[in-house]
């Protein structure tokens, strides 16, 4: 047998305390590579609505926001945000918690059983962020009981195109998925606006108002103009958005160090006393190696070496671990906007902690494994 040999044959001549060790450290590096694959989803959901040359502003009554608003507007304060200086286009939307097969609302979130309807008329879907070429099959006409679902409210509802919903006690036909890629537009649906209007009893009433600007206008000072000139409103922009999710973003990515310094710690504590144990077992066998000519730095690297073998196969068993919950997951649920971006330093920020918990949790006992006398070693029983 080899010297490399050894290294990586050694550590498992106890299997069931190895395969502890191992347990211990992959649910720290699954826990990272999980977190960090959702983090990159959300991410790359984000920057894929912002492309989406949807509206960069949307105006709501003041106190409320654009994530959970009432009917509280009407098309009268549409047509005043229409007449502010850099307004390009705008339209009123209203949005309802809605349950399938059922006539009353819902505050129930995406998934079985529920979802967010949103009425808008159907030539201004781009300042939703859908475009036509999103949309497999067509969009619903003002007068008809029509609707487009999205691409997760589908999967979630196993519903496709020519397939019926009942909303409100009425039967509304689905002639179009549309994808956007973004997990919370394509969780929900749309329909006509008067259409939605009717059902729910609210007449010309709207929830938002999604604005466009100019080309050359400063999206901040349009915004500060509309709020400005009518203090009843509130406004909330693209960028403001995407900084909120960052925000959001960022408090996950530091959980992922704080767990990844957790994993450190108590994977480098069951390191340690894996390998103390082993040295301790195999003291007569390292007198014997010293004995023949072994050096006290080719002992320290062996043990070493196998405290690094552990903790890389704890490595590879966490990754594919994490990995594997994140896209089953997401196939659980439907959630077919969330795409995962297997990211470089995802994975070598995970094999990172497992290095380090490697050499944290196996230079003491290398070096007490190093310091044995050979004579003393050979007496050990």
């Amino acid at each position: 047998m080899n010297y490399l040999g050894l290294i990586l044959k050694n550590p498992f001549r106890n299997k069931t305390r190895a395969s502890l060790a191992i347990v211990g450290i992959a649910i720290g590096i699954a826990t990272i590579v999980a977190l960090g694959l959702v983090t990159s989803a959300l991410q790359s959901s984000t920057e894929t609505t912002l492309k989406a040359g949807q509206a960069e502003i949307t105006v709501m009554t003041n106190g409320s926001n654009s994530f959970q608003s009432s009917a509280d507007l009407n098309l009268t304060q549409l047509d005043n945000v229409k007449a502010i200086s850099g307004v390009k286009d705008a339209t009123g939307v209203l949005t309802e918690r809605v349950n399938l097969n059922s006539s009353s609302s819902s505050s129930q979130g995406f998934g079985p059983g529920g979802f967010s309807v949103t009425g808008i008329d159907s030539s201004k879907l781009t300042l939703a962020g859908i475009n036509a070429s999103s949309i497999n099959g067509t969009i619903y006409s003002g007068s008809a009981n029509e609707i487009i679902i999205g691409k997760t409210a589908a999967a979630n509802q196993n519903k496709t195109i020519g397939d019926t919903v009942t909303l409100y006690n009425q039967t509304f036909k689905i002639v179009g998925i549309y994808e956007t890629g973004s997990f919370m537009t394509d969780g929900g649906a749309y329909m006509s606006l008067s259409k939605l209007q009717n059902l729910t009893s609210n007449s010309n009433k709207i929830s938002n108002i999604l604005v466009k600007v100019n080309a050359n206008a400063n999206v901040t000072q349009v915004s500060q103009e509309i709020t400005d000139t009518y203090p009843d409103l509130a406004t909330t922009t693209a960028l403001d958005q995407a900084k909120m999710v960052n925000n959001l973003l960022s408090v996950v990515n530091t959980a992922t160090w704080a767990i990844s310094l957790l994993a450190i710690v108590i994977g480098g504590v069951g390191v340690i006393n894996t390998m103390i144990m082993s040295v301790y077992e195999r003291t007569r066998e390292i007198g014997v190696l010293k004995a023949v000519g072994w050096t006290s730095k080719r002992i320290l690297g062996m043990i070493l070496g196998e405290s690094i073998v552990i903790t890389l196969t704890a490595a590879v068993v966490g990754t594919i671990v994490g990995t594997v919950l994140v896209e089953g997951g997401l196939m659980i649920y439907g959630i077919t906007a969330l795409k995962p971006v297997f990211a470089l330093d995802l994975f070598v920020r995970a094999f990172g902690v497992a290095l380090l918990v490697g050499v944290i949790g196996g230079i003491y006992p290398a070096y007490r494994a190093s310091r044995l006398a050979p004579t003393e070693a050979l007496r050990y029983e």
